[in-house]
This record gives structure tokens, sequence and C-alpha cells, in this order.
């Protein structure tokens, strides 16, 4: 009988332990979301220099997984993440409209820079993006793109149009379905041009003899939001946690925060949520 109220204690005994260690699993669980974004907010340092202050503003943990924003939005039709921080804003506005996200928000801009070779065989240092795509074009010159229906792939995409040669780039013309820093580094290696978020380009340490040849166009401006994957499409979504990094980084402090991200002394992004 004492053996049997002994076995009887350990067994409790075992079970409150393993209780106590689901309850602070599932607590450690609960203070870390996913934030399902890009590549250029993670190869550009941004996050590295983010997320530290967000940490200590909120008590949360972010797991970032960086995508092209295509990939990042697909993450949240599925329900992978918690939040998405991407740079298109058509698609973003899509994927509110299909109800897999809720309100998006503005949160800060940067903007896109033709990369080229310093010589610049193409002649197309300027302003004009869209005339420097037909000079790459009619010369057959090497262009790197990205091809991985990233938020940048699509402002190529774009401007391809406006250039009226969306089916004629040039035989130069290559897809890497790749990330901006892999696409830079192809770029680099073999004197290609290529078109760059700046915040990327100025943490970009293999230039070669790449340099900034155009930049200025209007045109040229991206626009990052931040938005709340909805939980009434997937419940799993941690909604409280995930609405506290979409507050933050809207708010004065998180938008100070990105403003005093800098390589260089040269400001990064330039925030401008509620505009």
């Amino acid at each position: 009988m004492k053996k049997f109220k002994s076995f009887k204690a350990l067994a409790l005994t075992s079970c409150a332990i393993a209780a106590l260690v689901f309850v602070v699993s599932s607590s450690a669980q609960a203070q870390s979301i996913v934030v399902a974004s890009t590549t250029s907010t993670e190869q550009s340092g941004l996050f590295a220099y983010l997320l530290p202050a967000f940490k200590q503003a909120s008590g949360l943990d972010v797991k970032v997984v960086a995508l092209g924003t295509g990939q990042a939005l697909d993450m949240g039709r599925r329900g992978d993440a918690d939040v998405l921080f991407v740079h298109d804003q058509v698609a973003e506005e899509k994927i509110v409209a299909e109800g897999f996200a809720l309100k998006r928000f503005p949160v800060m801009v940067n903007d896109f820079v033709l990369i080229g070779p310093a010589a610049d065989p193409a002649k197309t240092k300027g302003r004009d993006i869209v005339e420097a795509l037909k000079k790459l074009s009619a010369s057959n010159t090497a262009f790197i793109s990205r091809g991985d229906k990233s938020g940048t792939h699509a402002a190529e995409l774009r401007f391809w149009k406006m250039a009226a040669l969306p089916d004629a780039k040039g035989a130069g013309y290559k897809e890497c379905g790749c990330g901006m820093g892999p696409a830079l580094n192809i770029a680099s290696s073999s004197g290609a041009y290529v078109l760059a978020d700046r915040g990327t380009w100025l943490n970009f340490k293999n230039r070669g003899d790449l340099a900034v040849l155009v930049e200025g166009d209007n045109r040229l401006f991206n626009q990052y939001g931040v938005m709340l994957v909805n939980p009434a499409k997937h419940p799993q979504v941690k909604v409280a946690e995930g609405q506290k990094f979409v507050d933050w980084v809207v708010s004065a402090p998180g938008q100070a925060v990105i403003a005093g991200y800098k390589i260089g002394g040269e400001q990064l992004f330039f925030p401008n949520a509620g505009k």
C-alpha cells in the first residue's frame, strides 16, 4: 500500500512537472512573433538595429523571415506569419482586399537606384529610370533582374512597362531568382547593371567597380507598409503580440528608431507613418 502511495505521488509530481514545462513553453512561445518581411529590410541592417529597441519596449522577441515581398505575402495567406512588413503597395492592398491581412499602415520610405559599372557603358547616368532602361535594352547590356516577385522586382517590371519594353528588355537581361544581396554580387562579378534599394546598396560591401548611376527620379520612390495577418482566416495568429509590433513601428518612438538608422552618416529609411 505504501509503495502504491509513493508511486501515485511520483506520478502526480511528474504530471505537475510536465504541466509546468508546458505552461513555461507556451508562455515562451507567446512572447515571440513571426514577421515576414523583405530581404531589403534585413540585408540593409535595419532589423538588427530596430528589433533590440522593440524588445526593450515590449518584451517580445521577433523572428524575421526575409523573403521577396511576394513570398512574404504568401506566408501571410498561409498563416505562417503574424505580421507582414513589405514594400509593394499594390500587392499589399490586394492581400487586405482578399481578407488575409488587416489594415495596412505606411511605415517608411527609401528609394530605388540603378547600379552599374562606374564606366557606364550604356550611358544611363542621370535621373530618368525609364530612359536608362531604354538605353540598356537598345545596347543589349547585361542587366541582372531579381526575378523573384519581390517588391524590387515588381518595381523593376513597372519601369520596363513605362519604357514600353515589357517584353523587349535586351539580350543582356538575366533573372537570378535571388535576393538583393546575391543580385548585387552577380552584378559586381559580371559588370552588369541592377536595380537595388538604396538601403541594401549602402550596406553592401562587395561593390567592385559598381556605382549609383540613376537616382532622384520620383518614380523610384519606395514605400514600406506593415499589417497584421487576419486571425479570422488563421486563428493561430498572435493578435495582441503582433498588434504591439504594428503599433510600435508606426508610433513616435518606433519612427524615431527607424530615422536613427544610418550607415556612414547617411540615413537609410525615412519614417512616414500617418502620411
